[in-house]
């Protein structure tokens, strides 16, 4: 089927009574382009219960489009596909109801050609609503890309083109294509497939030809198995794609990208990817593009996975849902890993009116629409049940384990699947009748008194959870390292992936992975900062009313705060902390605690790093004591401040792979050298930023195209005449834009602010702030930034057109 995209000239407004209009309340839609995310439009308040969802409301509200559909198109099939609506959407082709699709990270699409008026326009309206039905901030409406798709009566299935590879060796890979035809004529129709698989440079290497006699109604499954000498194999390190393009007669063709590499697993070797033992440095993710809420860009996500690659991760769990096909794709061509997520709950429901209502009815449907997505993939490598599902600790959580599982194995059995269990749900109702029925799971890990490895490695844990890990290939844990290494003995064919575990002990927990064949890999909660779950990860004091930590914060923060990388894709000194545990860096790394907290106990939760970053400017300071962090994998790291030596402490594996020196404050230059056997192995330095302030933009990329999904990132900075950023001078930066392009988002890091992402000012947070722009049309993009007490900045970006 041609496919066309369908996101420009919507209309959009929040969803009205039409009773009520016809009594003259009419509210106006307002022109919008697709991928738009409905609740960013809405104000943020104080509400009892938006610390989830970053304070936004819920809310219903209502797209529309018109569009010509020409005679030509009259007899052919023709299907809308949506890739992602949050939530309850519901479809209507010139007023009929036409479908719908609760989950709201489903792909699904939509019969309209029964609907269509041909030769004239045609109105497609979606409704969609959101409310008090998710843990995290989840965006609204036609968040993801929209596609128009028309073909034949007979022709290629949508997700019609499968393939796989089964046998490979050094010589040759079998690749094996699965190609689904649709014959919705009266007649008995036979067409010729033309198979062929293309290497990176489009040489064909393989190819075959086959007739395929297809029954009215009954779709025909044709199965070629082609050989590829010589494969290049695709791995984390080196991944290699081909391209499968089938085609039929009458034209109808498609191309789909997949990898040869195969997967194994097993206790004694863990998994391994083309005969190689790979361990998985893994992020977990939300699914929101920090300034751009839930709307769901190619170029967003693709920045993503690259600045989490070269951050040291090799693996994403997408948390708690199917991940986008725009980050698998990313995630193809980059070498990343994923563990694609499907759901957040199953039959008992975390929040009053979330898809736990839809569960039972659609699971089926939303399994097959993630297999679907997934199937070509190369860098899906696990399939995850869930998160945290309460039912796993019950006999009732295990009998719909088994039948997830089983689905999954049925539409797909070339990958793995694991379920990330958090251990202490299984005990829930047992810790509730001890602290109380408000006692909460997060509450209890958000307290530094719980011990919740004890709980996780209770016997009562290993009996009721025995069932939902036995339907598993991979037993993944929430939280419950301590059960590693005992697991080994009591479940000696049990592999173990930490699915989700606190950032503040990725040392210990790397070294179990290390240590342990049967583990697969660490999951820190989280690579990058999210909306939403407020404050979980900051930092927090104790005080005579507050001697305990929170989990969430009050309005109006508005991140979680826990991020390796935070919303604007700036790496923090947690980032730093982890490559080095990882192995990859060699570089010491210097990071300052706020002097404006020195001497107050600190209480924060498990999630929250220190409260420090890498900066030496702190004005008004002068004299006053100061904790300088050093990470490092040498033995020891010597700090200098002006040149003076301040001692040497030792650092490396033994030490936690950090230690700290308590100076006085004294702006200037802070270095730090690492030794190794007595000889310097790397340095890192930090300079006090002076004189008067200047306003940076640059952007990341000075060429893009007008293809669909790409964007331009701009980003600002507060410097110095020597380039060292002022991470204590923020002041509002105001941007305009002209040309061929439009601002589409613009924020900072700032975890606690009123400030919209959809205005055109913004303030600094610790000298940062990024501007997102969409182009418009081949041409140039002028972007203009204006601040107080600095010259303005001009950026151009060149849109070119899109390769074809």
């Amino acid at each position: 089927m041609i496919r066309a995209s369908f996101n420009d000239n919507w209309q959009f407004r929040p969803k009205v009574n039409p009773f009520a209009e016809l009594a003259g309340t009419a509210v106006p839609y307002q022109p919008v382009t697709v991928p738009h995310d409905a609740m960013l439009t809405r104000g943020r308040g104080a509400t009892a219960d938006g610390a989830g969802t970053a304070y936004f409301p819920g809310g219903a509200y209502e797209y529309r489009k018109t569009f010509f559909a020409p005679e030509e198109h009259r007899g052919k099939r023709i299907l809308l596909e949506f890739e992602g609506v949050y939530r309850d959407a519901t479809v209507f082709v010139n007023g009929n109801y036409a479908g719908q699709r609760p989950y709201g990270y489903s792909r699904f699409f939509i019969d309209a050609d029964r609907f269509l008026r041909f030769g004239e326009n045609n109105e497609i309206r979606v409704e969609c609503r959101t409310h008090q039905d998710s843990r995290w901030y989840s965006g609204a409406g036609i968040y993801r890309d929209a596609w128009l798709l028309v073909g034949d009566v007979v022709r290629i299935s949508p997700d019609g083109v499968r393939v796989t590879t089964p046998d490979i060796d050094t010589d040759r890979a079998v690749v094996e294509v699965a190609t689904t035809i649709e014959n919705d004529s009266i007649d008995i129709r036979t067409v010729e497939l033309v198979i062929e698989i293309r290497d990176a440079a489009g040489v064909v290497v393989s190819s075959d030809t086959v007739p395929v006699t297809v029954q009215p109604r009954e779709p025909a499954t044709a199965r070629q198995r082609l050989y590829v000498p010589d494969p290049s194999l695709w791995s984390p390190d080196s991944p290699a794609l081909y391209t499968c393009a089938v085609s039929m007669t009458g034209g109808d063709a498609v191309q789909v990208a997949f990898g040869i590499r195969s997967l194994r697993l097993d206790p004694e070797h863990g998994l391994r990817i083309n005969g190689e033992t790979v361990k998985l440095r893994g992020a977990c993710v939300h699914h929101d593009n920090g300034p751009l809420g839930a709307a769901t860009f190619a170029q967003a996500e693709e920045r993503r996975v690259r600045l989490l690659k070269d951050a040291g991760f090799n693996a994403i769990r997408m948390s708690h849902h199917p991940m986008s096909i725009a980050m698998l794709d990313a995630c193809d061509r980059l070498g990343m890993l994923v563990v694609d997520e499907a759901f957040d709950m199953w039959t008992w429901g975390k929040n009053p009116f979330d898809y736990s209502l839809n569960f039972p009815e659609w699971w089926e449907r939303d399994i097959e629409a993630m297999v679907a997505k997934d199937y070509n993939h190369p860098s899906v490598v696990l399939y995850s049940l869930g998160n945290e599902i309460p039912e796993t600790g019950s006999a009732t959580g295990g009998v719909w384990g088994r039948r997830l599982a089983e689905k999954v194995r049925a539409l797909d059995d070339t990958r793995f699947l694991t379920n990330a269990i958090n251990n202490l749900l299984a005990l829930l109702p047992d810790l509730r009748a001890q602290g109380g029925e408000d006692t909460g799971i997060n509450t209890l890990m958000a307290d530094s008194g719980f011990d919740v490895n004890a709980v996780a490695g209770s016997e009562l844990v290993t009996t009721r959870t025995a069932e939902s890990y036995s339907v598993l290939d991979v037993a993944g844990m929430n939280y419950s390292e301590i059960r590693y290494a005992s697991d080994r003995t009591l479940f000696p064919n049990r592999i173990i992936l930490g699915t989700e575990t606190f950032p503040t002990r990725i040392d210990d927990n790397w070294r179990l992975v290390e240590q342990h064949s049967h583990v697969i890999g660490d999951f820190t909660w989280t690579g990058w900062d999210y909306l939403g779950e407020v404050g979980i990860g900051r930092p927090q004091y104790s005080t005579p009313d507050t001697p305990q930590p929170t989990f969430t914060a009050p309005y109006p923060y508005l991140l979680a705060g826990c991020g390796d990388i935070d919303i604007t894709g700036h790496r923090l000194p947690a980032s730093y902390y982890r490559e080095i545990v990882f192995g990859l860096r060699d570089q010491p790394y210097l990071a300052v605690q706020r002097p404006q907290h020195h001497g107050k106990t600190v209480m924060s939760s498990r999630w929250a790093w220190s409260d420090a970053i890498a900066g030496w400017t702190w004005p008004g300071h002068e004299a006053a004591p100061i904790i300088v962090e050093v990470y490092g994998a040498a033995d020891e790291v010597e700090l200098l401040l002006n040149g003076r030596s301040l001692g040497r402490n030792p650092v490396g594996g033994q030490h936690r792979f950090r230690t700290e020196f308590e100076i006085t404050y004294e702006p200037g230059e802070l270095l730090a050298i690492a030794y190794r056997d007595g000889v310097e192995s790397g340095r890192d330095i930090l300079r006090t930023a002076t004189g008067p302030v200047v306003l940076q933009a640059a952007p990341e990329r000075p060429v893009i195209t007008a293809d669909v999904g790409d964007l331009a990132y701009i980003t600002f900075t507060l410097v110095d005449s020597a380039g060292t950023v002022h991470t204590a001078a923020d002041r509002p930066v105001r941007v305009e834009v002209s040309g061929d392009g439009t601002l589409i988002g613009f924020g900072s890091a700032d975890p606690s602010s009123e400030e919209r992402f959809d205005a055109t000012e913004r303030h600094t947070y610790r000298g940062r702030a990024l501007a997102v722009v969409k182009p418009t049309a081949p041409g140039t993009i002028r972007l203009t930034a204006t601040a107080p007490d600095c010259n303005p900045v001009e950026v151009l970006v060149t849109v070119e057109n899109p390769a074809r």
